[in-house]
Formats: structure tokens, C-alpha cells, sequence
């Protein structure tokens, strides 16, 4: 009930899940929902053993070469599925897996049935005065180097039984150490469970709360309808209106540079006829003074004939060469355009501009009443939605789960202090074993020492010291006690080696790679009739695909629960948050809004009107080749300066004398009229010269164009009045889009925060990593496996050590008799016995018990 309980925390987030099938949108800004409220979790499942832990790897290996085949898949799924033993080939499969559990533990059962036994025969051989129980030594020539050779292999042997010995302290102490330290683990699993239970309705609320972001925005767009929408259809009316209005502005615009250019074609050819008729006579003057100077008797002079026949040769040349007298005026052109202007053609235009311009008020003033339906309906969703979320037992489920996980945290608390002293025991019993063989590595180490140190070479036998004597009895004391301890240490090595190992090899490592997850995954396992377990467990429904390893491996990416457990096929509330009712009503409203753009009228026939007389003005019957081929002259036929800088020139040829003088100051007249005449009508002629070209690009093809600026207006005007509505469509479609894009992207951050982030299951992972990983594998197995790694290793070597220190206690040990050597002389190069010669021990036989 309590695992249901825990299930159903998340389920009316379902419905977050909608089923409305995806409508196209333009991509709408994007809505910042913060981030969910998420709680940091203390537990950190992950162990990391110390310096122990390259024990831990050497076990690892060892039991890799034990052990080297993969995880029994097949054969566990017939096991659990009670198959097992139904074909022949199943034994030999599970004795093959397990061959080199079964070697090692025959040779540890051959240890513990030999050893007693071997001892027993030992000790009565002893007392037999065999098995080196006489206490008799022959003398040798190497037995200095033998002596050496066995006291070195014995302290080498124990050497590696303390190793061991201190493996298996450390792991001992090891498993002591985490187990009480096992409590805060503990807590803190507890801990980060009611964190998961208590800080999910925050995260709910947070959810739902966060669809207030989006009722704002959405009522914020519908705010600026205008701005929004009207400056859509705005924008998308203006590709042709704009440039419609731009063309009759500059056609306005030409009208006032027209009127312009035939006052200025009036005046200047006014100026130029008043100008050209004075400068004629001007000019005529001139020539009569030059043509009497010239009659004077000072050119008859044969110095002077030459130069005046030159000048009164060129007086002909003081003419004008323009005549502007025949042009036709432009008065009744003048006039027609004058006419034209009457009518203030740019405030037309820029009135047609300013209705335009008015398109958002006009789609605001005529969306005042569904907009306010609209934002009714965005109101009625939230309340809709904080009304569901209240109807919901949120709280007396978490009230449930917070009872479930007290009364189990009250549970471990209470039987922890127990856990704490069966743990004692297990040390105290470790514990012993140790000091087993601590006691007799002890007698080896004191053996070796007393027997060294009080070795005396010289000494014979019968005649060697307390010390070395000692020795030997410690010696043969660590002998004793490793016949009578090894057996009971190599039972504690052989039960927990075979149960810490195939822990390791079934559990441990296939939990490591996750292929325990996938026996468990496979169908009709555990229950013969569910084809998945865990979803026949919890929703009663074995046909839905929920395995171990998914949920396993989603909760330990800190994925939510709700797609952990695929908790929408227990309970999938689709109202909560299944808003598609509302959008297709939000849709369909703002669908049905209606623009009316008629009331907007770009030129009235006024204007219209008004170009047509500008087309009719007359500037196109203008004679512009008579003007342009007058313009193209030059005032005078000569240049009048040149004219007066060569008269000069030939007077200063003459003798000096009143001729010169004269022509002189005829050359300076001429200058006078160049400046103060012919440049003024060379301005003018400029001025008619612009006013001209201007007139005759304007004029050409007029009509055409006039035509076509009320054609570009009226085509405009007909976009507006009759196919306004298609564009007004397609941009409430887009505006459409983007208010229910809103929503939408509401639901895909709901479904990704329901997927990712609201009631993370981290916490479970950590569960199950603590219970497993943690404290089965890492606390327990490890520290087991490396207690009979060391105590095994230790045993196994008792047995050299027993063969080293037996053949050494007798180099040490006080002898009863001796070999003695003969007399050279006698010839004898042989041995012979004390008592053959009735030689006595002088030192009194030791009372050391016999072996």
C-alpha cells in the first residue's frame, strides 16, 4: 500500500500529457519559467573504501582467478523459475560456473579432516621417540647452514602469516567501523525521502503557478492588439499601399517644380529679349566709334594701314548671336498649373497617409469585445486549473507516505543498537581467531629469537643453553597450537569464502553492469503469469513495458517519477492542464475577428481629379527645340573679352599717339559690356536652360504617368476595401499562432520538468545503491572476503611454518644425548652414542614434556 502510495504522488501530473495533435506556429518568444524549486539531496551513494581498498582489489583478483566465467543468467532464470535440474546439462553447467569454488573449498575441507589428523599421528609418533621426538642429535657438517636455511624459511613463513593475520585485522575492524557508521548512512536515506516527499507539492504548486507567466504574456499580446496585429496587416497592406501614396506625393511634388520652371522659363525669356535688344544696340555703337577711329588719317600711316584693315576687318563680329525674340511664351501653361495648385494635392496625400497610419487604433476599437471573451477565457483556465490541483489528495498521501517512512525509520532505529551487537559478537569472534593466530606467530617469533639470540656454536647438544633451549620450546608450543587452531580457522575460512565469494561473483558484480536488473527484466520470472513484474506489482498490468534496469537507471540520472515509473498507465489525469479545449475556444474567437478597413481612403477623386489637370496642363506642347536650340548659342558671336584683349594687343603695335589711346578705351568699353550685359543674360540663359530640361523631362510621357500613379492609388484602394480580409486573415492566423504558441510551450516545459525534475527519484537509486552497493557489497562482502583472504592465507601457511619450526627445535633444544667422535688414533672416524661409552649428560635432563 505504502509503494502504491508513493506511486500515485505524481500521477495528476498526467495530464500534462495532452493529446492535441501539434499545430504549426511560428516560432513565439520565449517564456522564462524560472527553474523548479529543487532540493539538494545530502546522500552521496557512492563508497570509497580508504587504503583498504587496494585490499579489496586483491581479493577481487583472486577471486577472478577463482572465478573467471560470466554470470550464470540462464541458469539463475531457471533457478527463480523452479526449472532447474529439468536437463541433464544444467548440473554441469552450474558445477562448471562454480568449479573453482568447489577446488578451493575441497582443499580447504582436505585441510581441516588432514590437519587434526596429521597432528594426532605426529604427536603419538613423538612419543614414540620418532618424528623427532628422541632427543637425540647427530651431528653434521652442514648443520650450521641447514639451522640458517630453516630459521630462514620459518620467519619467512611468519612473516606472511602476520600479513595475513593483519588482512584479516584490518578487515575486521573495517566492516566494524562502517557498520556502526552504517546509522548516518541511514539517516541520511531517511532524510533525502521526506525531502522527496515534502518538496514535491512545491514543486506542483510551482507548475501551476508558472501558468500565470503565460496567461500574462498571452494577456499582454492581446493588450497590444494593436501594435501586434494591426501593425501586421499594416506592414503586409503597406508592400502596395505605401508606394501608391509615395508616387502621388512625388507627383505633387513635380506639379510645384513645374510651376516653378515655367516662371522661371517667363521671366528669363523676358530678361533675355529686354537684354539681347539692348546689347544689340549697345554693340551697334561701339562699331560706328570704332569705324570712325579707324577713318582716321593716323591709319593711313604705313605703320598703322596693316592693323586697322585687321580691326575694321573684324567689327563685324560685335553682334548678337541668340535671338530670343521669336520664342513662344509659356504664359497659358503658366496658368493651367496655377490652376492645378489651387488644390493642395500633398495634404491629400498625406491625409490618405494618415488613415493608414490609423490601421492599429482601427483593429483595436474593433476587437474591444472579443479580446474581452479572450482574456474571460484565459482567467477561467487558471481558476479551472487551481481548482483541480485542490480537489486532489496531495496532502493525505504525503501524510500516509511521511506515517509509512516514520514508522520505518523508527523500525531500523529500534533494531540498529541490535544490528550493533550481534556485530560486536562477529568482532569479538574475528576477533579471537586473530589472537589464534597472533599466539602462534608469537611462539615462532619468540622461538626465533630466544634460539638465535642463544645459540652458542661451540656449545655441544647435551650442553647448550637456557635461551636456545627456550627457543626450541617455543617452537614446538607454536607447533602444538597450529595442530589445534588451524582446522578451527580453515572452517570460518572455508564458510565465508564460499559465501562472500559467489556474493561477489551473483550479486555484487551483476548489480555493478546491471545484468542482475536484466534477469530480473526477464518475462514470467518472478511470476509465471506476468510477463513484466514490476508493472504487474504496481499497476496491475503485466503487459506494459516497465523493467528494473529503466526505472534503476532513470532514478540514478535524477530523472522524475512520474517517467520513471510510466506512472500515466496507473493514473493519467487528462483534464489537469489539458488546456486544448480552451486554446481551439481561444482559437476559434480570434478567428472571427473581423477588420474593417473601408473607412480608409488613400486620394479622393479630388485628387484624382486634380492630376488628370496637370496631365492636361499643356507643358507638352512647349516648342523645347526652338528654347534649346536659342540656348545653345552664345550671347555674341564672338566672345567680347578675347575681342577687347586683342584689340588692345594691336593697339599696343601702333606708334604711341591718340590712335592708340583710342582703341584702348574702345577695348574697355567693350569689357564694360561683356560685365555688366552679356553676363547677366549668360545667367539667364542658364536658368532657362534648367527650367527648360526640367519641363521636358516632366512633360515626357505625362499622361502615362499620371495614369499610372491613379492606377498604383486605386489598385490600393480595392486592396483595402475588398482583398484587406485575406491579408487580415493570414495575420490573424499568425497572431493566432503566437497567443496559443504560449501555451504550448507552457505544456513542453510542464512535460520536460515532469520528466526531468518534479520528484526526482534520486533518493530511491540512493536506496538501493546504500542497501546493495554500499552496505551489502562494499561494507560487507568486501570486508568478509578480505577477512578469509588473510586468515586463509595465514592458515596455508601454517603448514611450512609447523615443518620449518619443528626441523629448527632441534638445533635449538636441549639434546638428552650426543654424538661423540672416536679417537683418531683408535682409527674410528665414526659417531657413537653417549651411553655406548657410559658417558652421562653432566647438566640435569630437562623435565620439558617430550614430543
Amino acid at each position: 500500500m505504502a509503494v502504491e502510495l508513493c506511486l500515485l504522488l505524481l500521477l495528476f501530473c498526467g495530464g500534462t500529457i495532452s493529446e492535441v495533435q501539434p499545430i504549426y506556429k511560428p516560432p513565439p518568444g520565449t517564456l522564462d519559467f524560472g527553474f523548479v524549486p529543487a532540493k539538494t539531496y545530502d546522500t552521496g551513494a557512492y563508497h570509497e573504501p580508504g587504503p583498504i581498498g587496494i585490499l579489496f582489489k586483491v581479493v577481487h583478483a583472486f577471486l577472478y582467478l577463482v572465478q573467471p566465467n560470466p554470470f550464470p543468467q540462464d541458469l539463475i532464470r531457471k533457478l527463480a523459475q523452479q526449472k532447474f535440474g529439468n536437463t541433464q546439462g544444467d548440473y554441469q553447467k552450474a558445477i562448471y560456473y562454480e568449479i573453482g569454488f568447489i577446488v578451493s573449498a575441497a582443499l580447504g575441507l582436505l585441510f581441516i579432516l588432514l590437519l587434526p589428523l596429521v597432528g594426532l599421528c605426529f604427536c603419538m609418533c613423538r612419543c614414540c621417540d620418532n618424528c623427532g621426538g628422541e632427543m637425540h642429535q647427530r651431528q653434521k657438517k652442514n648443520a650450521d647452514c641447514q639451522r640458517s636455511c630453516f630459521a630462514t624459511f620459518l620467519f619467512v613463513a611468519s612473516l606472511i602469516i602476520s600479513v595475513g593475520v593483519l588482512c584479516a585485522y584490518a578487515a575486521n575492524q573495517h566492516l566494524t567501523s562502517q557498520v556502526r557508521g552504517a546509522k548516518k548512512l541511514v539517516n541520511s536515506n531517511f532524510k533525502d525521502l521526506k525531502v522527496f516527499l515534502n518538496d514535491t507539492p512545491a514543486q506542483i504548486d510551482y507548475l501551476v503557478s508558472q501558468y500565470n507567466t503565460t496567461k500574462d504574456k498571452a494577456l499582454s499580446d492581446l493588450n497590444n492588439v494593436g501594435p501586434l496585429l494591426g501593425s501586421r496587416v499594416q506592414e503586409q497592406l503597406g508592400k502596395e499601399v505605401r508606394p501608391a501614396l509615395d508616387a502621388a506625393l512625388t507627383m505633387a511634388g513635380a506639379i510645384r517644380e513645374t510651376k516653378e520652371a515655367l516662371e522661371n522659363v517667363s521671366v528669363s525669356v523676358e530678361v533675355l529679349q529686354e537684354g539681347t535688344e539692348r546689347l544689340h544696340g549697345n554693340l551697334t555703337d561701339v562699331k560706328m566709334h570704332l569705324s570712325n577711329t579707324l577713318n582716321d588719317s593716323a591709319c593711313t600711316a604705313a605703320q598703322a594701314a596693316s592693323t586697322c584693315n585687321i580691326i575694321r576687318n573684324s567689327l563685324n563680329q560685335l553682334n548678337i548671336n541668340a535671338n530670343f525674340s521669336g520664342l513662344p511664351g509659356v504664359s497659358s501653361q503658366l496658368a493651367k498649373v496655377n490652376d492645378v495648385l489651387k488644390i493642395d494635392l500633398s495634404s491629400l496625400v498625406q491625409k490618405g497617409y494618415a488613415a493608414f497610419n490609423d490601421t492599429p487604433d482601427l483593429v483595436v476599437n474593433q476587437t474591444k469585445n472579443i479580446l474581452s471573451d479572450i482574456k474571460n477565457v484565459l482567467e477561467s483556465i487558471g481558476s479551472n486549473i487551481s481548482n483541480f490541483t485542490k480537489t486532489l489528495p496531495v496532502q493525505n498521501i504525503i501524510a500516509d507516505l511521511t506515517v509509512y517512512l516514520t514508522q520505518s525509520e523508527a523500525y531500523v532505529q529500534d533494531y540498529f543498537p541490535v544490528v550493533e551487537q550481534y556485530d560486536f559478537y562477529r568482532w569479538l569472534g574475528c576477533l579471537i581467531l586473530c589472537c589464534m593466530v597472533v599466539l602462534i606467530v608469537i611462539f615462532y617469533y619468540l622461538g626465533l629469537l630466544c634460539g638465535t639470540c642463544g645459540y652458542d656454536k661451540h656449545a655441544s647438544p647435551t650442553t647448550r643453553g637456557c635461551i636456545s633451549n627456550t627457543g626450541g620450546n617455543f617452537l614446538m608450543a607454536g607447533v602444538g597450537f597450529s595442530f589445534l587452531f588451524s582446522w578451527v580457522l580453515m572452517i570460518v575460512v572455508v564458510l565465508t569464502f564460499i559465501t562472500g565469494g559467489n556474493i561477489e561473483k551473483l550479486v555484487c558484480e551483476p548489480f555493478e553492469d546491471k545484468t542482475l536488473f536484466k534477469v530480473l527484466d526477464t518475462p514470467y520470472l518472478l511470476n509465471q503469469h506476468w510477463k513484466n513484474y514490476l508493472s504487474g506489482i504496481l499497476f496491475k498490468n503485466p503487459n506494459i513495458n516497465l523493467t528494473f534496469e529503466k526505472v534503476y537507471s532513470d532514478c540514478k540520472e535524477n530523472k522524475g517519477i512520474y517517467t520513471s515509473l510510466h506512472l500515466d498507465h496507473l493514473f493519467n489525469i487528462n483534464e489537469f492542464l489539458n488546456i486544448s479545449m480552451y486554446t481551439e475556444d481561444v482559437a476559434l474567437r480570434i478567428e472571427h475577428i473581423q477588420i474593417n478597413l473601408s473607412k480608409i481612403i488613400l486620394l479622393d477623386e479630388i485628387g484624382k481629379e486634380n492630376l488628370l489637370n496637370f496631365s492636361s496642363s499643356g507643358i507638352e506642347g512647349i516648342n523645347f527645340g526652338a528654347y534649346l536650340t536659342e540656348i545653345n548659342k552664345s550671347v555674341t558671336k564672338v566672345d567680347l573679352l578675347s575681342f577687347a584683349n586683342d584689340l588692345e594687343a594691336r593697339a599696343d603695335q601702333l606708334p604711341k599717339g591718340a590712335l592708340e589711346n583710342a582703341l584702348k578705351g574702345h577695348a574697355n568699353s567693350i569689357r564694360m559690356i561683356h560685365s555688366q550685359q552679356v553676363v547677366p543674360l549668360e545667367q539667364a540663359m542658364s536658368t532657362l536652360n534648367q527650367s527648360i530640361r526640367l519641363l521636358k523631362r516632366t512633360s515626357s510621357e505625362l499622361m502615362v504617368k499620371v495614369k499610372n500613379v491613379i492606377s498604383a492609388v486605386n489598385a490600393a484602394q480595392l486592396l483595402i476595401n475588398n482583398n484587406a480580409s485575406l491579408v487580415i486573415v493570414q495575420e490573424t492566423k499568425k497572431y493566432m499562432d503566437t497567443i496559443v504558441g504560449y501555451f504550448e510551450q507552457y505544456i513542453e516545459w510542464v512535460k520536460e520538468s515532469i520528466a526531468m525534475e518534479v520528484a526526482a527519484c534520486k533518493p530511491i537509486a540512493n536506496v538501493i545503491d546504500t542497501a546493495v552497493d554500499i552496505f551489502l557489497c562494499s561494507y560487507v562482502t568486501d570486508s568478509v572476503n578480505t577477512f578469509w583472504f588473510g586468515l586463509g592465507g595465514s592458515s596455508i601457511f601454517l603448514i611450512p611454518a609447523i615443518i620449518f619450526a619443528v626441523k629448527l627445535s632441534k638445533y635449538y633444544r636441549r639434546m638428552d644425548t650426543e654424538d661423540v667422535y672416536d679417537d683418531m688414533e683408535n682409527g674410528n672416524n665414526g659417531y657413537h652414542k653417549e651411553h655406548l661409552y657410559g658417558i652421562h649428560n653432566p647438566v640435569i635432563t630437562s623435565s620439558v614434556e617430550q614430543w
